[in-house]
């Protein structure tokens, strides 16, 4: 249906071969396609094959994504076979009006790679406007007198199609008075006159009757008619003559609506009415009737509208002049159009993604640009530019097409996102411009490899660490997005064996962390180093590598392990022997230790837990060697044993002993008889379990006799009816005047007890006063019972007691006095005599003695209240009621007076079977009372 080559014929469909090749190797075809058409196709009719006339194939059609790039789309592509089709109605008569060639020029853009195809659719005329006179009937009065071969001029016929299918020819019914002709103008229009071919007689026939018909060049003639009535009036010889036949003039487009344009003067040498003359437009459209104004009387021309030389450069516009005799003149107005640059450029941008690879090769093409300007001449031509420091320059394509393509490495990381501002700059004056600004993202490219933050990494790791415990993290960043930027971690080498290797370590692949998989030991292994990756997830994946040395810090774990002396191979303990001669310093033999801990940890020292003859060997503290400290005399045994123990540095220290078996013999044979006696070694460990199981055997005996003992004293006191007090009700004293009781059994603390209760208060107050022995007398002061009764009624609060029967207390012994080896001393010396009433360590004897001082300066200041009745000796105050003096050995004679060398003992009551003060025999006695 198109002309793809339109007028080159023949010689253009010959060099075609040679274009389509050259299509596949240049960007774009520096000449533009050109197709023919006519006007008003049917939407979806085919204009050419633009996938042919390119050169591309069909199958990459979807891929290459061929679209038309113009602001009104007449025509669309089709993505499966290339055609180019008619989208919507063309009217030439609408897109270019009166010209005569219309042209249709758009670009058809291409992606992968992005280019530019230019389009040129020439669009001929059909023949589908008919010519038409503005007016059905046209009244011409002509005067008798005019001459024959006077010409009147017709109202022109108006045809919207150009070229042969526009108006041609005017034809005019039969008739004797009047003929025509036709005339062109300068534009090529043609309009009718009317000649007067014979004389007219106004009496004879004062109306003539005409038909004017327009007939165009079309195939098939479309046409028009028009009435034309002639008016023949009287004589008006003179007809208006005008200065000039054609006016020319040209005025600047935007000129404001008013403004003069011209005056045309047409003259009549008749007088009155038939010299007055009015101007009207004539053979004119409507378009130009609203473009300009005409002065009737004046023949002013104004502009009526604002003038566009974009619209239309020039206008030709027909004048008549008309007398009151309806005679008439004609003249011909030229009207130039000058342009103005009043049109700032327009700039389209066609791009093919708003986002651009970091890794873009230089001279990429990033976007097509296509200027416009509606105004011609260098105002219409444009120059664009990039403004801004930029990795991107603008490159022209041709006339007002231009590419914008990389000029400089990108780097997302550095410039994610570049907005960019394009100008276009026309050459008028003075110029104009208009700017587009258009934002490019750079999409990311896995070009960093993660980075870790230490060149290496060393790290410290106790042994005996718990397995599953965390000893290091590592950690690495990659400046990269999305997947590119997620860093995994791994270990890709170690000088571990692989197979061992992951149940020592291993790393968590998000977070870095690596863990440990086993306890370490430091004696096996004392450092490993791993190679740990950091890996991204980019396509081709990047890395990096670190090393990661794991320092296994050493523990006491391991105690000393003593290699000699050993037992011998059937279990018996091996000897060593001495010259009897032996002089001080003489090196007997020497205890070897060996530590598997390192460092201070394996830092052995010597010890001697116990000789048989303490100060006769010497033990070196860090060398193990035994030496003789004196020499040997006959008094020695022949046989020594000394108990070694060898501890290490750490902390807790650990330990190990040995036990050296030495005989003062000068030969083997000597030392044999000895050797017969000497038991095997006990096992320290076997001992250590005996002496745990009988101090658990004792004290779950002492538990069970506390648990039968406290049973007892609540069966005794629910079922007593009666209870007893240290004083009466009646014998209650004040603080103003204490009573103070006046016997105390021998052989007690010189101390007496004054107790103080009030009838309206639950408390009491108990003071310690110290009596002279000498005057105090011979009565206990101790209660008989050791409890007290409080009324539980707050009302009226109430303590009652019972008359206290004061009992004697064993004499004092005559034979008080110890020797100096049987007094309490340092943990050093002697022990006690064979009863044991006194503690054999000095620590319980002090600890014995603070007690009872303390007990009795509490009673001394008044402090304490009275917890306990008699035997308690005010510790149950301190201890809990069932803490008396019962339960515990008497120790009250055995207190050392500072400053005499006599102790207190109560053992000659022991011996004479008598009970001592405040034991059992008060409390007998205090049974049969509540008996009685």
């Amino acid at each position: 249906m198109g002309s793809r080559w339109g007028p080159q014929g023949r010689a253009g469909r010959r060099r075609m071969p040679f274009l389509l090749l050259l299509s596949l190797f240049c960007p774009a075809l520096s000449e533009p396609i050109r197709y023919t058409i006519p006007e008003e196709l049917a939407r979806g009719s085919l204009v050419g094959n633009l996938a042919k006339d390119l050169g591309l194939s069909v199958p990459d059609l979807p891929t290459r994504n061929l679209r038309v790039s113009t602001e009104k789309k007449f025509f669309t592509v089709n993505t499966e076979n290339g055609d180019l089709l008619v989208s919507d109605r063309i009217d030439r008569e609408q897109i270019c009006g009166k010209k005569s060639t219309c042209v249709l020029e758009f670009e058809m853009v291409a992606e992968k790679p992005l280019n530019f195809f230019h389009i040129t659719v020439v669009i001929q005329d059909v023949n589908d406007n008919p010519p038409t006179f503005s007016r059905n009937i046209t009244e011409l009065e002509i005067s008798e007198l005019t001459l024959t071969g006077a010409t009147f001029a017709l109202e022109s016929a108006q045809d919207s199609d150009v070229g042969l299918n526009s108006l041609q020819h005017y034809y005019l019914s039969p008739d004797p008075h009047f003929s025509l002709i036709q005339k062109e103008n300068l534009d090529g229009s043609r309009y009718p006159e009317l000649v007067v071919k014979a004389p007219l007689d106004r009496e004879e026939q004062s109306c003539h009757h005409l038909v004017l018909t327009a007939v165009d060049g079309g195939e098939p003639a479309r046409s028009c008619t028009t009435q034309i009535r002639v008016v023949v009036a009287d004589a008006n010889d003179n007809p208006p003559v005008f200065a000039q036949d054609m006016y020319r003039v040209s005025v600047q487009e935007n000129l404001p609506v008013g403004s003069s344009v011209l005056r045309v003067m047409a003259t009549d040498l008749d007088e009155g009415i038939n010299a007055e003359i009015t101007y009207a437009f004539i053979n004119i459209g409507k378009e130009v009737r609203q473009l300009f104004k005409l002065d009737s009387k004046t023949g002013e021309l104004t502009t009526g509208r604002g003038l566009d030389f974009e619209e239309r450069e020039s206008y030709t516009i027909g004048v008549e002049a008309k007398d009151g005799g309806h005679h008439t003149a004609h003249c011909k107005i030229q009207i130039d159009i000058l342009d103005e640059n009043d049109n700032a450029p327009e700039i389209t941008l066609d791009s093919e993604s708003k986002h651009i690879q970091e890794d873009a090769e230089l001279g990429t093409v990033v976007a097509l640009i296509k200027t416009h300007d509606r105004d011609s001449g260098l105002n219409g031509e444009t120059l664009c530019q990039l403004h801004g420091n930029f990795p991107f320059k603008i490159v022209q394509d041709t006339k007002n097409t231009y590419k914008l393509v990389t000029d400089g490495a990108l780097d997302r990381e550095q410039t994610p996102e570049y907005n960019i501002t394009i100008t276009a700059t026309d050459r008028g004056k003075p110029p104009l411009s208009s700017k587009r600004s258009v934002t490019f993202n750079v999409a990311d490219v896995n070009d960093n490899a993660p980075v870790f933050f230490q060149a290496s990494y060393m790290v410290p790791v106790a042994e005996n660490n718990p397995p599953g415990a965390s000893i290091a993290q590592v950690s690495a960043s990659d400046p990269d997005l999305g997947p590119n930027g997620q860093v995994y971690y791994s270990i890709v080498a170690s000088d571990l064996e692989p197979r061992a290797l992951s149940s020592y370590v291993s790393v968590s692949a998000q977070s870095g962390v690596v863990f440990a998989q086993r306890a370490f030991d430091h004696e096996q292994l004392r450092a490993f180093e791993l190679t740990l990756q950091a890996r991204d997830q980019g396509s081709p994946a990047l890395s990096a590598n670190v090393s990661l040395r794991v320092l296994v810090g050493d523990r006491n774990d391991n105690a000393p392990r003593v290699l000699y002396p050993t037992l011998g191979p059937d279990g018996s303990a091996l000897f060593d022997t001495v010259p009897r001669a032996a002089q001080p310093g003489y090196l007997v033999t020497k205890v070897v230790a060996v530590d598997a801990d390192s460092g201070h940890n394996a830092w052995l020292s010597y010890h001697v837990l116990q000789a048989s003859e303490p100060g006769l060997f010497s033990l070196g503290l860090r060398t193990g060697e035994v030496r003789t400290a004196r020499a040997l005399s006959d008094r020695d045994a022949a046989r020594q044993r000394l108990l070694v123990a060898v501890r290490d540095g750490g902390q807790p220290p650990l330990s190990a002993t040995a036990t050296l078996h030495l005989v003062f013999a000068d030969s083997l044979q000597e030392a044999l008889p000895d050797l017969r006696d000497i038991s095997a070694p006990s096992d320290p460990q076997a001992e250590l379990q005996f002496y745990l199981v009988v101090a658990l055997a004792l004290i779950s005996v002492l538990f069970l006799l506390a648990v039968i003992l406290a049973v007892a004293l609540s069966l005794r006191r629910a079922s007593s009816s009666t209870r007893w007090s240290c004083f009466q009700t009646s014998a209650v004293c004040s603080k103003t005047a204490p009573e103070v009781l006046p016997n105390y059994c021998e052989g007690t603390l010189p101390y007496s007890y004054n107790l103080c209760a009030a009838s309206h208060s639950s408390k009491t107050e108990f003071k310690f006063l110290n009596i002279n022995p000498e005057h105090a007398p011979p009565q206990d002061l101790l209660c008989n019972e050791a409890s007290w009764f409080e009324s539980t009624s707050n009302d009226n609060p109430k303590m009652t007691s019972e008359s206290v029967n004061l009992q004697q207390q064993a004499p004092p012994n005559t034979d008080w006095r110890f020797s100096q080896a049987q007094r309490p001393g340092t943990s050093g010396s002697q022990n006690g005599d064979e009863t044991g009433t006194w503690p054999n360590n000095q620590f319980d004897t002090e600890m014995l003695q603070a007690m009872i001082l303390a007990s009795a300066s509490e009673a001394a200041d008044g402090s304490s209240t009275l917890g306990g009745g008699a035997g308690t000796m005010g510790l149950s105050a301190r201890y809990g009621p069932q803490f008396t003096l019962q339960h515990v050995p008497d120790y009250r004679q055995n207190v050392y007076i500072p400053g005499s060398n006599a102790t207190l003992t109560n053992a000659a009551g022991k011996r004479d079977g008598k009970a001592p003060a405040g034991g059992n025999g008060n409390k007998k006695k205090s049974g049969k009372k509540e008996k009685k």
